[in-house]
């Protein structure tokens, strides 16, 4: 099991060898995400970035590792 709380900073997504799978759901998600141009500091922040990530993330349709939702206000674990 992932601890969603810890996967904030800098994230690129790639299309092979990431840290993590990710589903983007609309309900139920395990995490909400914002992204942020800045201070991605706290859980469910998100800078998205083409180099030197914290994380590296693929979004899959199905065996994820966990799932997420965008929001504009309020990330991190529901």
């Amino acid at each position: 099991m992932v601890n969603v709380s810890e996967i904030y900073g800098k994230i690129q997504f790639v299309d092979s060898f990431p840290d993590y799978k990710v589903t983007v759901v609309t309900s139920f998600p395990d995490l909400k995400v914002q992204k942020v141009d800045s201070f991605p500091d706290s859980p469910g922040k998100w800078q998205i970035v083409d180099s030197f990530p914290d994380y590296k993330i693929q979004i899959v349709d199905s065996f994820a590792d966990f799932k997420i939702e965008y929001v504009d206000s309020f990330p991190g674990v529901p």
